[in-house]
């Protein structure tokens, strides 16, 4: 059975995101059009489906990591700015835009809030695992 470890994840994003294309509940915001995805970025994303692929990228994160709340996201998504001469710093990522891609995929039943081990967090429901798993399939 091939799963989401088995697949590049590039591919698994790109596939997932045409997926996700298709599902009602997730539509990119009116505002994403303007949003940097962090402070340390200078501009808004170029690419055309951006809130697709970037669903999709979290949706194979909380996959693999979960439960993992919206600070830990922040800490993935975000990088280095680039200051000039001085040293670069480590910025975190936007939260607005993870906030509202994590309230659209539970929503739709992919993800939800739960505590485990005591972490609490997003964690993927069995809809999501099927869901990953036949974008994973269809993939490789």
């Amino acid at each position: 059975m091939i799963n989401v470890y088995d697949v590049e994840a590039g591919k698994l994003i790109k596939k997932a995101a045409e997926e996700l294309k298709k599902v009602d509940g997730i539509k990119p915001p009116v505002w994403i059009k303007f949003a940097k995805t962090g402070r340390q970025k200078e501009r808004p994303p170029f690419e055309k489906d951006f809130w697709y692929e970037r669903t999709a990228s979290i949706l194979r994160k909380i996959y693999i990591l979960g439960p993992i709340g919206v600070s830990k996201l922040r800490t993935k998504y975000g990088g280095l700015k680039d200051r000039g001469y001085k040293p670069e710093h480590t910025y975190k990522g936007s939260g607005n835009i993870l906030r509202k891609s994590l309230q659209q995929l539970e929503k739709e039943g992919f993800i939800q809030q739960t505590i485990k081990k005591g972490h609490k967090g997003r964690m993927i429901t069995e809809k999501g695992k099927k869901f990953l798993d036949a974008v994973a399939k269809n993939a490789r």
